[in-house]
């Protein structure tokens, strides 16, 4: 298939720019994957969409202030949006200046921190931070909530608790599992008390996942990088699960891929490191069974994903739905259920 295959027209108003006041309040557009019927319900009506044995299997990964700010030492402005941490002085990111930065650089942040630009790989550059300064500590003191491209205003206070799931758990996503926002405390209890099961992978997102594919054909596409985990103990309740009887729901594109990167060998093992896994319509799926999800955008790899699993056709007519009535779309939008 073709990247235009995945276009379509959304108005600008319709990207929501901030949380809703209860993270539960959203609204659920429900898609059967065999019949193709859509249904319009609320966020919190999943809990009647799912029965006793199906497992959801959430991303705990959590995000970190990955945004600095600061300035070359001739004084020309500098934003830095880490892509990863390497360990507590290296990392690999995205600068933004006026000239792209040379190996040498000096680049002066706030409160006394600098680092130093140790080199260049295509879109990202190595950073280092010398004299003991630790990675962890310099964001902790000096970084932002990297709010993505399409959320047009500086991050607030109630940013630093909403861009972040109410079980996250590992640092080192630079984005959101944005299907994840929707739960909190109360609506996890409810879930457990009617007998649904609970599994949680890792996968720290990346960037990437904001860009779109520039190839028009998917098949020269290079997918971004990114670290994923699969525990032995999320295997072993995957598959009691799926003894019982029950259906395995990854929450968010982000689970999706942890759970089908570990399963490339046709069943699901545990597994720990880094993934490229580009899945598109004609993927075979291994182990998700049914997901919830964001709206994405065009032409993105997420969007792909989505069509790779409830077909091309049903999902573009599911955004065209979702538009006409009013969804919200992106990071901080509504949801949909695929089953």
């Amino acid at each position: 298939m073709k990247k235009s295959h995945f276009n379509y027209i959304l108005p600008e108003e319709l990207i929501a720019q901030l949380p809703l006041p209860e993270r539960t309040a959203s609204r659920l557009l429900c898609l059967n994957r065999q019949t193709g019927q859509l249904q319009d319900k609320q966020f919190i009506e999943l809990i009647d969409s799912v029965y006793p044995d199906d497992i959801l299997v959430f991303n705990n990964t959590k995000v970190i202030p990955a945004r600095l700010f600061g300035n070359k030492e001739s004084g020309g402005k500098v934003e830095i949006l880490l892509e990863r941490v390497l360990d507590a002085q290296h990392a690999v990111a995205h600068v933004k200046a006026s000239k792209a930065p040379k190996a040498g650089t000096r680049i002066v942040l706030q409160d006394g921190f600098y680092c130093l630009v140790q080199g260049r790989e295509d879109d990202l550059f190595s950073l280092y931070f010398p004299d003991g300064q630790v990675i962890a500590n310099v964001l902790a003191r000096i970084g932002h909530i990297p709010l993505p491209p399409y959320i047009g205003r500086v991050e607030n206070a109630e940013d630093r608790a909403r861009y972040q799931t109410v079980f996250a758990e590992h640092d080192g996503a630079v984005a959101a599992p944005t299907a994840g926002l929707h739960f909190d405390e109360a609506m996890l209890a409810q879930l457990k008390a009617k007998g649904v099961r609970s599994a949680f992978v890792t996968l720290h997102v990346g960037s990437g996942t904001f860009q779109p594919v520039r190839a028009e054909n998917l098949s020269d596409h290079i997918m971004h990088n990114e670290f994923f985990s699969v525990s032995a103990e999320a295997v072993a309740a995957i598959m009691q699960a799926k003894a019982a009887g029950g259906r395995v729901i990854a929450i968010g594109t982000t689970a999706v891929r942890a759970l089908e990167s570990a399963s490339q060998s046709g069943e699901l093992l545990a597994s720990c490191g880094d993934t490229r896994l580009f899945i598109t319509p004609g993927y075979a799926f291994k182990t998700v069974q049914a997901m919830v999800t964001n709206f994405h955008l065009p032409e993105s790899t997420l969007l792909m994903l989505v069509s790779a699993f409830a077909g091309h056709e049903a999902t573009i007519n599911a955004y065209q739905h979702a538009i006409a009535q009013r969804y919200r779309f992106f990071s901080y939008g509504d949801a949909m259920f695929l089953s």
